[in-house]
């Protein structure tokens, strides 16, 4: 087994390689703006770090999210074309289970909350019994709506950096996605027989850019 695993559904372009025992390499970028540019580039580092090719991948592992429009849609594409191109299976992992994943290597046990930036003065969360069981389903808030959700939880995640007021307990490791634990946690469901998520965006809300309403067609006469 070898699993690249990546995720471009928070500001960390992170990618690794996972032999099904520990991971091989791992590279991370922190830069929102650039996933396009960064993705390709991070496999590429991790693929060389192993001392392997391509063509040696036998699954693919892809951040699902919750995540922003543009960011998100980066991996998942990437993830489509390189199973397309293999001939292997693509396997989506919510992003916020990632970073549960690597709590609990980190020493977290639950419960806890997880929470990443989704802009807007709004959180992309989820609650956790341990690392490896979500309790609700991702959901996207402003902080103050959750207060008494997450009152005296520990959390992880950048979202919960912004907002210490709600999140009260907030655990510094880890602060971004990595596709370390991602690949870990695959690994993981793939030796018990667990269920992946469809290799589809999980959103939670429209893209930012839109048609303005006002738009006119202009026609030829």
């Amino acid at each position: 087994m070898l699993l690249l695993a990546f995720d471009t559904a928070t500001p960390a372009v992170t990618a690794a390689l996972h032999d099904g025992e520990r991971v091989l390499a791992e590279s991370t970028v922190v830069d929102a703006r650039r996933h396009g540019e960064l993705l390709v580039p991070t496999v590429d580092r991790v693929l060389g770090s192993a001392g392997r090719v391509l063509a040696d991948v036998s699954g693919i592992v892809v951040g699902v999210g919750p995540g922003p429009y543009t960011g998100l849609r980066v991996g998942l594409v990437t993830a489509a074309a390189f199973g397309d191109a293999l001939g292997v299976p693509v396997h989506g992992v919510c992003t916020l289970d990632g970073l549960a994943w690597a709590a609990g290597e980190a020493g977290l046990d639950g419960p806890f909350v997880v929470a990443t930036d989704a802009r807007r003065k709004e959180v992309y969360w989820a609650r956790y019994d341990g690392p490896r069981r979500r309790t609700t389903e991702p959901a996207v808030d402003r902080p103050a709506e959750i207060a008494d959700a997450v009152a005296g939880l520990p959390s992880v995640g950048a979202g919960a950096a912004l907002y210490p007021d709600v999140f009260t307990d907030r655990r510094p490791d880890p602060d971004h996605q990595s596709a370390g634990a991602l690949a870990a946690l695959a690994a993981h469901r793939l030796a018990t027989g667990e269920p992946f998520a469809p290799a589809l965006p999980l959103y939670l809300r429209r893209p930012d850019a839109q048609v303005p309403a006002g738009y006119k067609a202009v026609l030829p006469r």
